[in-house]
Protein backbone atom coordinates (compact mmCIF):
# COMPACT_ATOMS: atom_id res chain seq x y z
CA UNK A 1 0.00 0.00 0.00
CA UNK A 2 1.16 3.54 -0.74
CA UNK A 3 2.21 5.54 2.35
CA UNK A 4 0.45 8.81 3.06
CA UNK A 5 2.53 11.91 2.27
CA UNK A 6 4.65 12.83 5.27
CA UNK A 7 4.02 9.61 7.16
CA UNK A 8 4.93 5.93 7.05
CA UNK A 9 1.34 4.89 7.67
CA UNK A 10 -0.26 3.49 4.49
CA UNK A 11 -3.59 4.59 3.11
CA UNK A 12 -6.48 2.19 3.48
CA UNK A 13 -6.95 0.55 0.04
CA UNK A 14 -10.40 1.96 -0.74
CA UNK A 15 -9.56 1.65 -4.43
CA UNK A 16 -9.25 -2.12 -4.00
CA UNK A 17 -12.54 -2.29 -2.11
CA UNK A 18 -14.22 -0.37 -4.93
CA UNK A 19 -12.80 -2.72 -7.59
CA UNK A 20 -13.81 -5.83 -5.64
CA UNK A 21 -17.33 -4.44 -5.09
CA UNK A 22 -17.66 -3.52 -8.76
CA UNK A 23 -16.42 -6.94 -9.85
CA UNK A 24 -18.76 -8.71 -7.42
CA UNK A 25 -21.74 -6.70 -8.68
CA UNK A 26 -20.81 -7.50 -12.28
CA UNK A 27 -20.54 -11.24 -11.55
CA UNK A 28 -23.83 -11.22 -9.64
CA UNK A 29 -25.65 -9.60 -12.58
CA UNK A 30 -23.90 -11.81 -15.12
CA UNK A 31 -25.05 -14.98 -13.37
CA UNK A 32 -28.67 -14.04 -14.08
CA UNK A 33 -28.07 -13.02 -17.69
CA UNK A 34 -27.82 -15.85 -20.28
CA UNK A 35 -25.99 -13.57 -22.74
CA UNK A 36 -23.25 -12.86 -20.22
CA UNK A 37 -23.04 -16.56 -19.41
CA UNK A 38 -22.60 -17.55 -23.05
CA UNK A 39 -20.02 -14.84 -23.67
CA UNK A 40 -18.07 -15.68 -20.51
CA UNK A 41 -17.85 -19.36 -21.40
CA UNK A 42 -16.35 -18.49 -24.79
CA UNK A 43 -13.96 -15.80 -23.57
CA UNK A 44 -12.51 -17.82 -20.70
CA UNK A 45 -10.96 -20.09 -23.35
CA UNK A 46 -8.85 -17.13 -24.45
CA UNK A 47 -7.41 -16.61 -20.95
CA UNK A 48 -5.15 -19.63 -21.40
CA UNK A 49 -3.60 -18.19 -24.57
CA UNK A 50 -3.23 -14.72 -23.05
CA UNK A 51 -1.47 -16.10 -19.97
CA UNK A 52 0.74 -18.41 -22.07
CA UNK A 53 1.83 -15.63 -24.42
CA UNK A 54 2.57 -13.31 -21.49
CA UNK A 55 4.50 -15.80 -19.35
CA UNK A 56 6.64 -17.22 -22.18
CA UNK A 57 7.20 -13.83 -23.79
CA UNK A 58 8.12 -12.14 -20.52
CA UNK A 59 10.50 -14.92 -19.48
CA UNK A 60 12.33 -14.79 -22.81
CA UNK A 61 12.35 -10.97 -22.78
CA UNK A 62 13.83 -10.97 -19.26
CA UNK A 63 16.62 -13.36 -20.24
CA UNK A 64 17.43 -11.36 -23.37
CA UNK A 65 17.09 -8.09 -21.46
CA UNK A 66 19.58 -9.24 -18.82
CA UNK A 67 22.08 -10.23 -21.52
CA UNK A 68 21.64 -6.83 -23.18
CA UNK A 69 22.14 -5.05 -19.85
CA UNK A 70 25.37 -6.96 -19.22
CA UNK A 71 26.54 -6.21 -22.76
CA UNK A 72 25.76 -2.50 -22.34
CA UNK A 73 28.01 -2.43 -19.25
CA UNK A 74 30.77 -4.50 -20.84
CA UNK A 75 34.35 -3.22 -20.99
CA UNK A 76 34.27 -3.98 -24.72
CA UNK A 77 33.05 -1.01 -26.74
CA UNK A 78 31.64 -3.09 -29.58
CA UNK A 79 29.32 -4.93 -27.18
CA UNK A 80 28.21 -1.66 -25.61
CA UNK A 81 27.48 -0.12 -29.00
CA UNK A 82 25.61 -3.17 -30.31
CA UNK A 83 23.48 -3.35 -27.16
CA UNK A 84 22.70 0.37 -27.36
CA UNK A 85 21.84 0.10 -31.06
CA UNK A 86 19.43 -2.78 -30.41
CA UNK A 87 17.84 -1.06 -27.42
CA UNK A 88 17.30 2.29 -29.09
CA UNK A 89 15.88 0.80 -32.29
CA UNK A 90 13.43 -1.55 -30.55
CA UNK A 91 12.36 1.09 -28.01
CA UNK A 92 11.66 3.47 -30.88
CA UNK A 93 9.17 1.15 -32.59
CA UNK A 94 5.56 0.57 -31.52
CA UNK A 95 4.88 -2.96 -30.32
CA UNK A 96 2.23 -3.37 -33.04
CA UNK A 97 4.77 -2.51 -35.76
CA UNK A 98 7.26 -5.01 -34.28
CA UNK A 99 4.49 -7.61 -34.19
CA UNK A 100 3.62 -7.13 -37.86
CA UNK A 101 7.26 -6.91 -38.96
CA UNK A 102 8.25 -10.09 -37.17
CA UNK A 103 5.16 -11.95 -38.41
CA UNK A 104 5.33 -11.01 -42.07
CA UNK A 105 9.00 -10.14 -42.67
CA UNK A 106 11.25 -11.82 -40.11
CA UNK A 107 9.38 -15.14 -39.87
CA UNK A 108 9.31 -15.81 -43.65
CA UNK A 109 12.97 -14.80 -43.79
CA UNK A 110 13.86 -17.28 -41.05
CA UNK A 111 11.98 -20.02 -42.88
CA UNK A 112 13.85 -19.27 -46.11
CA UNK A 113 17.16 -19.26 -44.26
CA UNK A 114 16.39 -22.58 -42.61
CA UNK A 115 15.34 -24.14 -45.92
CA UNK A 116 18.57 -22.96 -47.54
CA UNK A 117 20.62 -24.62 -44.78
CA UNK A 118 18.40 -27.73 -44.74
CA UNK A 119 18.88 -28.18 -48.48
CA UNK A 120 22.65 -28.42 -48.03
CA UNK A 121 22.65 -30.75 -45.03
CA UNK A 122 19.91 -33.10 -46.18
CA UNK A 123 17.07 -32.04 -43.88
CA UNK A 124 13.42 -31.56 -44.88
CA UNK A 125 12.35 -27.99 -45.66
CA UNK A 126 9.53 -26.30 -43.76
CA UNK A 127 6.72 -24.07 -44.94
CA UNK A 128 6.10 -20.54 -43.73
CA UNK A 129 2.70 -21.56 -42.39
CA UNK A 130 4.42 -24.13 -40.18
CA UNK A 131 5.77 -21.15 -38.21
CA UNK A 132 2.58 -20.49 -36.23
CA UNK A 133 1.33 -16.97 -35.57
CA UNK A 134 1.29 -17.76 -31.85
CA UNK A 135 5.07 -18.13 -31.79
CA UNK A 136 5.57 -15.19 -34.14
CA UNK A 137 3.63 -13.09 -31.63
CA UNK A 138 5.71 -14.40 -28.70
CA UNK A 139 8.96 -13.62 -30.53
CA UNK A 140 7.73 -10.10 -31.35
CA UNK A 141 6.77 -9.38 -27.72
CA UNK A 142 10.10 -10.82 -26.58
CA UNK A 143 12.08 -8.54 -28.88
CA UNK A 144 10.02 -5.46 -28.10
CA UNK A 145 10.01 -5.82 -24.33
CA UNK A 146 13.63 -6.99 -24.02
CA UNK A 147 14.73 -3.48 -24.97
CA UNK A 148 12.76 -1.94 -22.10
CA UNK A 149 13.68 -4.66 -19.62
CA UNK A 150 17.39 -4.28 -20.44
CA UNK A 151 17.20 -0.68 -19.23
CA UNK A 152 15.55 -1.86 -16.01
CA UNK A 153 18.36 -4.34 -15.36
CA UNK A 154 21.03 -1.83 -16.32
CA UNK A 155 19.64 0.79 -13.92
CA UNK A 156 19.42 -1.78 -11.14
CA UNK A 157 23.00 -2.92 -11.62
CA UNK A 158 24.28 0.66 -11.72
CA UNK A 159 22.41 1.45 -8.49
CA UNK A 160 24.83 -0.76 -6.56
CA UNK A 161 27.64 1.31 -5.06
CA UNK A 162 31.02 0.82 -6.71
CA UNK A 163 32.58 0.35 -3.30
CA UNK A 164 30.58 -2.85 -2.83
CA UNK A 165 31.97 -4.28 -6.05
CA UNK A 166 35.51 -3.22 -5.20
CA UNK A 167 35.21 -4.87 -1.79
CA UNK A 168 34.03 -8.09 -3.46
CA UNK A 169 37.03 -7.96 -5.81
CA UNK A 170 39.32 -7.49 -2.82
CA UNK A 171 37.84 -10.65 -1.28
CA UNK A 172 38.85 -12.60 -4.39
CA UNK A 173 35.37 -13.14 -5.84
CA UNK A 174 35.20 -13.68 -9.59
CA UNK A 175 32.80 -11.83 -11.88
CA UNK A 176 29.95 -14.35 -11.56
CA UNK A 177 30.32 -14.56 -7.80
CA UNK A 178 30.31 -10.77 -7.48
CA UNK A 179 27.13 -10.57 -9.52
CA UNK A 180 25.36 -13.41 -7.72
CA UNK A 181 26.39 -12.62 -4.15
CA UNK A 182 26.84 -8.84 -4.11
CA UNK A 183 25.36 -7.01 -7.10
CA UNK A 184 22.12 -8.87 -7.76
CA UNK A 185 20.81 -9.06 -4.16
CA UNK A 186 21.15 -5.27 -3.89
CA UNK A 187 19.99 -4.49 -7.43
CA UNK A 188 16.79 -6.56 -7.09
CA UNK A 189 15.22 -3.90 -4.86
CA UNK A 190 15.54 -1.39 -7.69
CA UNK A 191 14.69 -3.84 -10.45
CA UNK A 192 11.49 -5.43 -9.13
CA UNK A 193 9.01 -2.48 -9.24
CA UNK A 194 9.65 -1.46 -12.89
CA UNK A 195 10.03 -5.11 -13.91
CA UNK A 196 6.61 -5.84 -12.40
CA UNK A 197 5.17 -2.86 -14.27
CA UNK A 198 6.55 -4.25 -17.54
CA UNK A 199 4.94 -7.61 -16.77
CA UNK A 200 1.54 -5.98 -16.26
CA UNK A 201 2.05 -3.94 -19.44
CA UNK A 202 2.80 -7.10 -21.42
CA UNK A 203 -0.48 -8.65 -20.28
CA UNK A 204 -2.29 -5.69 -21.80
CA UNK A 205 -0.11 -5.53 -24.91
CA UNK A 206 -0.68 -9.24 -25.48
CA UNK A 207 -4.11 -8.18 -26.75
CA UNK A 208 -2.30 -6.94 -29.88
CA UNK A 209 -1.75 -10.53 -30.98
CA UNK A 210 -5.41 -10.53 -31.96
CA UNK A 211 -4.43 -8.72 -35.20
CA UNK A 212 -2.76 -11.98 -36.23
CA UNK A 213 -5.85 -14.05 -35.47
CA UNK A 214 -4.35 -15.62 -32.34
CA UNK A 215 -7.28 -16.73 -30.21
CA UNK A 216 -6.59 -14.73 -27.07
CA UNK A 217 -9.21 -12.92 -25.01
CA UNK A 218 -9.45 -9.96 -27.39
CA UNK A 219 -9.68 -12.02 -30.58
CA UNK A 220 -12.36 -14.33 -29.19
CA UNK A 221 -14.21 -11.23 -27.99
CA UNK A 222 -14.10 -9.71 -31.49
CA UNK A 223 -15.36 -12.92 -33.09
CA UNK A 224 -18.07 -13.36 -30.47
CA UNK A 225 -19.32 -9.76 -30.78
CA UNK A 226 -19.37 -10.03 -34.57
CA UNK A 227 -21.52 -13.13 -34.28
CA UNK A 228 -24.05 -12.11 -31.63
CA UNK A 229 -23.98 -8.30 -32.11
CA UNK A 230 -23.97 -7.92 -28.31
CA UNK A 231 -21.00 -5.59 -28.17
CA UNK A 232 -21.87 -4.12 -24.78
CA UNK A 233 -22.01 -7.45 -22.96
CA UNK A 234 -19.07 -8.97 -24.85
CA UNK A 235 -16.62 -6.16 -24.29
CA UNK A 236 -17.73 -5.80 -20.68
CA UNK A 237 -16.53 -9.36 -20.13
CA UNK A 238 -13.32 -8.70 -22.08
CA UNK A 239 -12.56 -5.67 -19.92
CA UNK A 240 -13.41 -7.53 -16.72
CA UNK A 241 -11.09 -10.44 -17.56
CA UNK A 242 -8.14 -8.15 -18.25
CA UNK A 243 -8.89 -6.08 -15.14
CA UNK A 244 -9.01 -9.22 -13.00
CA UNK A 245 -5.68 -10.46 -14.38
CA UNK A 246 -3.84 -7.15 -14.02
CA UNK A 247 -5.14 -6.21 -10.56
CA UNK A 248 -4.54 -9.70 -9.14
CA UNK A 249 -0.99 -9.82 -10.48
CA UNK A 250 -0.31 -6.26 -9.31
CA UNK A 251 -1.22 -7.24 -5.74
CA UNK A 252 0.94 -10.37 -5.91
CA UNK A 253 3.89 -8.37 -7.22
CA UNK A 254 3.53 -5.83 -4.41
CA UNK A 255 3.66 -8.62 -1.85
CA UNK A 256 6.77 -10.00 -3.56
CA UNK A 257 8.41 -6.56 -3.49
CA UNK A 258 7.67 -6.27 0.23
CA UNK A 259 9.23 -9.66 0.93
CA UNK A 260 12.30 -8.80 -1.13
CA UNK A 261 12.75 -5.53 0.75
CA UNK A 262 12.64 -7.52 3.97
CA UNK A 263 15.09 -10.12 2.69
CA UNK A 264 17.49 -7.62 1.14
CA UNK A 265 17.24 -4.51 3.33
Amino acid sequence: MTPRPGTDKPDFPWWLIAIVAFTGLFIFQALDDPIYQQVSVKLIKGVKITVFVTLVGFFLASVLGLLLAVASLSRFQILRQLARFYTEVLRGLPILVILLYVSFVVAPGLVQGWNYIAEHIGLDPIRTRDFTFLWRAIIALTLGYSAFISEVFRAGILSVEEGQVEAAKAMGLNGWQRFRLVVFPQAIRTIMPPLGNDFIAMIKDSSLVSVLGVLDITQIGKVTAAGNFRYFETYNVVAMLYLTLTVTLSLLLRKLETKLRGKYP
